[in-house]
Formats: C-alpha cells, structure tokens, sequence
C-alpha cells in the first residue's frame, strides 16, 4: 500500500528495487554456486536496506519487488513495500514503482539498487543534501558505476521526471534525458555507491575493502577456502 505523502518542506523517498534471490547473479556463476549467489544477494539486500533505513532526512523507504521472501525482509526493517504485479526487469519495476509514489503526492526519489553492499548512510545523506531546499523544483542527480557504464543511483524530482533505462551504458542514456528536460547535469562520483556486484572483477573490487556488511563477511568466508584454485582457474 502507497501511503499518501504531505511534505512540510521537500523530502526524498527512497525507492529499492530487488528481484527474488533465488536466480540472482547469474554471472557469478564461475565462482559461486546458485545457492551461494541465492545467499549473497540477500546478505547485500539487507546492508543496503540497513543504511538506507538509517540515513536521516529521508521520507519513507519502499522496496518494488514481486517476491514474497524480499519484502518480508523490507517489512521486518520498517520499510513499505509496492508489490511488482511480474519481474519484468528493473526499469519496468522502477518505473512501476515510482509512478505509484508520484500518485500517491511523493515528491521526489531516491532510486538505490539492492546489490551494493559498502554503501553506507552517509553516502545516501551526502545525496540528500543536493535537494534544494524550499519549494519543489525539477532536478535529476545521478551517481555512476566506476566504470561510467551503469547507474547506480538516482535522484529525482518529481519522480517521473526523466525516462529510465537501466543496464548497459545507461549512465550516458540517463545523462541525455536529463539535458533534454533542460535540467543542469549533476553527477556524484562515490565509490563506495559505484561497486555493485554483477561480475567477479566486482567481488575482487569488494573483497579488497576492510570494513563491510554481512555481505563482505559473507563473500570472503565463501571464496576463502579455494581461493587459490580459482586464482588459477581465472576467477580471483
């Protein structure tokens, strides 16, 4: 259920889309088996929802998603839940989603994927502090991947306020739809946002870090024990 938002100053709703874990990370495959990617997709899920739900100055918190397993998560850590009729892929689902919230008087988004474990609630804090304050004004801020090929968090207003298309080479996409709706381009770079995990390179970028979540614990005592073979094997 969408609950009615009335804003006493302009806040940010974040917004988190996830797909069931069960057939997450297909890429992974080389190195994990599909039980251990079922399991570090959930692990990083519950390290994003963790800081969003302790960054201040956000509106609410809302994961999209269509699995029963996901949300009960999300419910057991106070965030709503707008349920995805079919996983039709992530830009079908945010766009679900935020169509919703902008019905429902939401006026502005915090798009932030499940699937990066390091960020923590001062980065989101950090982005929240772009929203100007006062009255409601059309803006699009947009945090890339490292490498400028994803998009890996968006903030807007209103929600709807530039067409999405997530996936490959969608930071160039999402930048043009901001300069055709005649908005300035503003962009953060952050690392710890631009690391989501998709590929193996991404698993070596994340173990290289010390301090992490559950997913970061989770990832190394999964690749310890062989870590060796898969080095000669070609993983990390």
């Amino acid at each position: 259920m969408i609950e009615k938002f009335v804003p006493r100053s302009m806040k940010v709703t974040a917004l988190l889309p996830v797909k069931g874990f069960r057939n997450a990370k297909q890429r992974l495959s080389l190195l994990l088996s599909a039980a251990e990617r079922e399991m570090v997709a959930e692990a990083m899920f519950r390290d994003v929802l963790e800081q969003v739900v302790r960054a201040r100055g956000l509106a609410g918190t809302y994961v999209v998603t269509g699995d029963d397993r996901v949300a009960d998560i999300a419910l057991s850590r106070g965030a709503k839940i707008v349920r995805e009729p079919a996983e039709n892929g992530e830009t079908a689902a945010v766009d679900f989603a935020r169509s919703r919230l902008k019905e429902a008087g939401h006026e502005a988004v915090l798009i932030i994927p499940g699937d990066m474990p390091l960020v923590r609630a001062e980065d989101i804090e950090r982005l929240l502090a772009q929203v100007p304050e006062g009255a409601a004004a059309p803006f699009a801020l947009l945090v890339p991947s490292h490498d400028r090929m994803g998009t890996n968090a968006l903030l807007l207003s209103p929600p709807d306020i530039i067409e999405l298309r997530f996936g490959y080479d969608s930071f160039s996409y999402h930048m043009k739809q901001v300069s055709a709706q005649g908005l300035p381009i503003r962009f953060i770079e952050n690392d710890r946002i631009a690391l989501d995990i998709d590929e193996p390179k991404d698993l070596e970028q994340l173990l290289a870090y010390d301090q992490g979540g559950e997913a970061l614990r989770l990832a190394r005592r999964l690749l310890a024990g062989d870590a060796e073979n898969r080095r000669r094997s070609g993983g990390l």
